[in-house]
């Protein structure tokens, strides 16, 4: 990134970089977490649930690249361990243990909640202080928004086909 373009974002910048490597090392988690339940889930509904599984997982993929990319335009580095995912993470990786379709997608569905939860501070915490990453977290929230009534209609519609 230019010179004026760091100089808005001013003194805060070591927090925006904190802030999107911790939100980088989410999106790597989500993706993994996301890809690897599309591989073993179980049960009723598993097609669809893959189908979605998959489509949210290269979108998660696609916000670890917006994000490192910030985090670039910025003059920092993205987090370059997956190690460092585990460390700087705000909503963890939750290990599907339970293939069972009903578990992988509660796991996914916690897993949004936080998502929507950490995009919404930062937009909060930053504002208008830097107008680039505030955007950059208002997209990725509307994905995450998105994301999790997409998880909670079909674990609805798991419920109503489990009532049957």
């Amino acid at each position: 990134m230019g010179t004026r373009g760091r100089e808005i974002v001013g003194d805060s910048i070591d927090r925006v970089l904190e802030l999107l490597n911790k939100a980088f090392a989410d999106e790597w988690l989500a993706y993994y977490q996301y890809w690897i339940g599309s591989k073993i889930v179980e049960g009723p509904m598993k097609d669809a649930v893959i189908a979605e599984l998959l489509q949210h997982a290269a979108d998660e993929l696609r916000h670890a690249d917006m994000v490192s990319m910030r985090i670039i335009q910025l003059g920092g580095t993205p987090l370059t361990s997956p190690k460092q995912w585990f460390e700087w993470t705000n909503c963890g990786y939750a290990e599907p243990t339970d293939k069972f379709v009903e578990m992988i997608l509660e796991q996914n569905i916690s897993g949004e909640r936080c998502a929507i939860t950490t995009y919404n501070s930062i937009i909060q915490e930053i504002g208008m202080k830097d107008p680039v990453t505030y955007n950059l977290a208002v997209q990725i929230l509307q994905d995450e928004v998105e994301h999790e009534e997409d998880l909670q209609s079909l674990l609805e519609d798991l419920g109503v086909f489990l009532r049957k």
